[in-house]
Order: C-alpha cells, then structure tokens, then sequence
C-alpha cells in the first residue's frame, strides 16, 4: 500500500507558489499584527490616563472639608470633563487614523498581488500559447 501523502517536494516549483499565494498572505498577517499591536497600546495609553485621571479626581475629593472645598471640586468637575472629552475625542481620531492607515496598506498589498497575478497569467497564457504554437505543426 502506498502513502498518498510520500511524495517528493523537489520536483514542484514553490517559488511561484510562494510569491503568488505565502508571501501576500504573510505580509497581511503582518500589517494585521502591527495594527493589533498599535490598536493595543492605544487601549493601555487611554486606559492608563482615564485611570490617572480617576484617581486624582477621588483624591481631590477625598480632600474636600468644607463647603468652600466642595465648591471648588465641584468646579474643578467641569474642567475634567472637558479635558476628557478632548482626550476622548483624540483617541477616537488616533484609532480612526490607524484604521485608515491599514486599510491604505491592505489596498496596497492587494494591488501589488493582483498585478503580479496578472503578469504571471500572461507569462503562462504566453508559454502556452507558444507550445501550442510549436506543437502544431509536429501534430500534422
């Protein structure tokens, strides 16, 4: 019995295996992960400063003593929730750019792959076409 599977390798060209099909897939798989990596550390900056945010804010609380105290955090409320919406509003731009950029990126990709499927499917239609051509008249 026979293994299907026991072939040899060598005697298959990967090369445009490999350019055609593992290298783009590669290159995708790692704009994906540097987009991951980006969109991570874009999470653990904002969640670090609205945490640092939080934290000063209950401290200043926690100081309050009087109504004069209470006058001024509750005062000082106003100013944190604007900067928070500016820091929300910054975050929100800085993660709609970075999903500009991959998807810049992916068009990018996608177009040198198809190109070169291109050249590679005229460079067989060729090669054929030129067999077909030179078998021809062997064939009469």
């Amino acid at each position: 019995m026979t293994n299907a599977f026991a072939f040899d390798t060598k005697q298959f060209d990967t090369a445009q295996f490999e350019s055609m099909f593992v290298a783009p897939a590669r290159a995708f798989a790692a704009l994906s992960v540097d987009l991951t990596e980006k969109l991570v550390n874009a999470q653990l900056e904002a969640t670090k400063a609205y945490a640092d945010i939080n934290l000063a804010q209950l401290r200043s609380l926690v100081e309050v003593k009087d109504a004069e105290g209470l006058k001024g955090y509750l005062e000082g409320q106003q100013k944190v929730a604007t900067e928070l919406t500016e820091r929300l509003k910054g975050d929100a731009e800085k993660v709609v750019a970075l999903q500009q950029e991959f998807v810049e990126e992916s068009q990018k990709l996608t177009e040198g792959s198809v190109k070169q499927a291109q050249e590679s499917a005229k460079g067989a239609t060729e090669t054929a076409s030129k067999a077909v051509k030179e078998a021809a008249p062997k064939a009469k």
